[in-house]
């Protein structure tokens, strides 16, 4: 007999050999005809793999990322198999899950898949899709491996298989399709009731562009069709919402070819949001106890060396700045906490000083290759909300819970309700990758694990996603489409502390090694504006609007008493603009509402002679007349509204 213990530590008995299936089933019939995949013992495994052992189990349904990365990994053979139909001389790469759907890289020699050949292929899968069959992984040695693919002729498969070893090779089996494949599937491809394909674009073997191009075809698929139009509909509301589109539409930022692809010029409107936001925060952190610092744009290379970004990024950053001088190089900043370091040791300080807190808006620059670059959201400079907390061991816990509460107020003044923490911690299997000994790992990676739990936060663990010099705990927000984002990030580090020799004394006298916190609410200030565009819609909170009201005269008659209402409005610290433009103001009306100004004021003679106006909402239509006093007490209202005091 086997004892498994289920994810609220209860413990059942089963005979060995049972399998994960058998577990779901005990719980309940019902239940257990949701269950497509499981974890066991943090390894991913098939419903059907017989369980040998004592063990912790997870069982996932459709609802859970594990369980949608099952049947999305799962309809990636589907798909391979549908294209061998079409294509029988097509060359299989690779086929993996990911956040929404799945690809599949192939090579089609001289054939070519467009637009016009999806509706077969997704025809072709729902059919292979009906003979519910299982998917049943088998070990196979390497010889036997790499002779089944070297008769193929798929160099790609061959190339894979040499990289692995000896009895660590599986192929994964259904209907009459085999692939090189490491597991993770549903109980069989009946599940997969609704499929498309999304599209079909260039990808390079294992992304190195001096390897041959192949065809990537990216899919959906879901257990209902029903959900496959719910996510068609999302996609449609997500083109309206992109926030390239709206960032156009409400002048905020552009991208010019002749500055470069992926750096962002910031027109007007889009400088002044980005202030308020900052100025928003700025605000909240002074009460916090945070010094505002400010460090250059490059740094000598060595600084890098020794905070270990050259090792790490090095190659894959901007190539270093060479000067006059012999064998001087500088590095455009990929990150602002070595210089944040080197501001902490400009002078001594004592356990009675400490925590320091140095925060700055420091922009940074990261080669991102051309291809992965998207809007604001991936660019290759862009502006950190950064700062970095110095303290003692015993202040640790204090400090990273008030920094959990600072996240929190930001998600609530801008409407981010929505989301899950992630504890980001090293991979247990690879710790090669992450500077620092283990002690000092195991001491910071259990302090963001007790303080989520402290604060109470909805969180979840997820390993060898840490930053390579410590854990972190990263906040997934969910956006008004159901999509999630990582943005504001809180870091405990001791490592850098070390690397730069960082210290403080303490009450014994002697010096110490203080522990580093990295955070920033926003993330990126480009990434945050963008996930806010497309989570509002471009309609802003009234606070951080750029303008909160346009003036509409009827007439040209009107414009001297538009122009006072404005003065007034403008004296009360109320963004407004007039639109004198020689339109109707039905026009003016419609052009206000595509632009997303939230409050329009008509003016014309009975507003001039009352000493009123009439008040629109964007979206609403009309809400009644008010004195200019009294709209001035109204807006102020809402702004406060929407943003609370930290």
């Amino acid at each position: 007999m086997i004892h498994i213990t289920l994810p609220d530590g209860s413990i059942k008995e089963f005979k060995a050999g049972s399998t994960p299936m058998d577990v779901a089933k005990s719980i309940s019939e019902g239940f257990a005809r949701n269950v497509i995949s499981a974890k066991f013992n943090d390894l991913t495994v098939e419903t059907s793999t017989p369980l040998t052992s004592d063990g912790n189990i997870i069982l996932y349904t459709f609802n859970d990322t594990e369980g949608k990365k099952a049947f999305w990994h799962s309809s990636a053979h589907v798909l391979a198999q549908a294209i061998t139909y079409f294509y029988p001389k097509v060359k299989l790469t690779i086929g993996p899950a990911i956040e929404n759907g799945f690809y599949y890289d192939v090579d089609l020699g001289d054939d070519v898949i467009s637009e016009k050949d999806f509706k077969a292929i997704e025809q072709k899968m729902i059919e292979l899709a009906r003979g519910k069959h299982e998917f049943k992984m088998r070990a196979v040695s390497k010889n036997d491996a790499l002779n089944f693919y070297k008769n193929q002729e798929n160099e790609y498969k061959v190339e894979l298989i040499e990289n692995l070893n000896d009895g660590e090779i599986t192929f994964c089996d259904h209907s009459d399709f085999t692939d090189l494949c490491r597991g993770g599937h549903i109980p069989n491809t009946g599940l997969i009731k609704a499929v498309k394909i999304m599209s079909a674009a260039g990808a390079y073997w294992r992304g190195d562009e001096k390897n041959k191009q192949l065809t990537r075809i990216y899919g959906i698929s879901f257990p209902k069709q029903k959900m496959l139009t719910e996510y068609l509909a999302l996609l449609e509301e997500a083109k309206k919402r992109d926030h390239r589109k709206l960032g156009k539409q409400l002048e905020l930022f552009t991208f010019s070819q002749k500055v470069g692809q992926g750096l962002p010029l910031w027109l007007p409107k889009g400088a002044a949001l980005r202030e308020r936001l900052e100025n928003f925060l700025k605000k909240a952190q002074k009460k916090a106890g945070y010094e505002m610092v400010i460090t250059p744009h490059i740094g000598q290379k060595e600084l890098y060396v020794t905070s270990g970004h050259y090792a790490k990024y090095g190659e894959d950053s901007f190539q270093p700045i060479k000067t006059p001088k012999m064998d001087e190089e500088f590095l455009l900043k990929p990150m602002n906490c070595p210089h944040h370091c080197e501001i902490y040791n400009s002078k001594p300080y004592s356990y009675k000083e400490l925590p320091k807190r140095f925060a700055e808006f420091g922009t940074v620059y990261r080669y991102e290759q051309s291809g992965e670059l998207h809007g604001l959201t991936r660019v290759r400079g862009f502006t950190q909300d950064d700062a970095h907390i110095f303290c003692t061991p015993d202040q640790l816990d204090k400090e990273f819970k008030a920094v959990i509460d600072l996240v929190l107020y930001v998600f609530k003044s801008l409407s981010f309700e929505n989301f899950t923490a992630q504890v980001s911690l090293r991979d247990k299997e690879n710790k090669d990758k992450y500077i620092g000994s283990d002690e000092n790992w195991e001491k910071a990676e259990n302090a963001i694990v007790n303080a989520a739990k402290e604060k109470g936060l909805d969180y979840v663990v997820e390993y060898g996603e840490a930053a390579f010099y410590g854990p972190k705990l990263d906040f997934m927000v969910k956006d008004a489409l159901g999509r999630s984002w990582q943005l504001g990030t809180i870091q405990v580090d001791y490592n850098l502390p070390e690397r730069f020799n960082l210290s403080y004394k303490g009450a014994d006298n002697q010096l110490h090694k203080p522990v580093m916190i990295h955070r920033a609410p926003f993330g990126s200030m480009e990434r945050f504006i963008a996930v806010l565009l497309e989570h509002t819609a471009g309609k802003f909170p009234l606070w951080l609007i750029p303008e909160q009201v346009i003036l509409l005269p009827i007439s040209d008659k009107y414009q001297k008493y538009a122009e006072n209402v404005l003065h007034l409005l403008e004296n009360s610290e109320i963004r407004a603009l007039i639109d004198n433009r020689n339109e109707k103001t039905g026009r003016k009306i419609r052009d206000a509402e595509l632009n997303k100004i939230p409050f329009m004021i008509i003016v014309g003679e009975q507003e001039e002679e009352t000493k009123t106006v009439s008040v629109r909402k964007q979206g609403e239509g009309d809400i009644g007349k008010f004195t200019i006093d009294e709209f001035i007490t109204f807006i102020k209202n809402e702004v406060n509204s929407t943003l609370k005091q930290f």
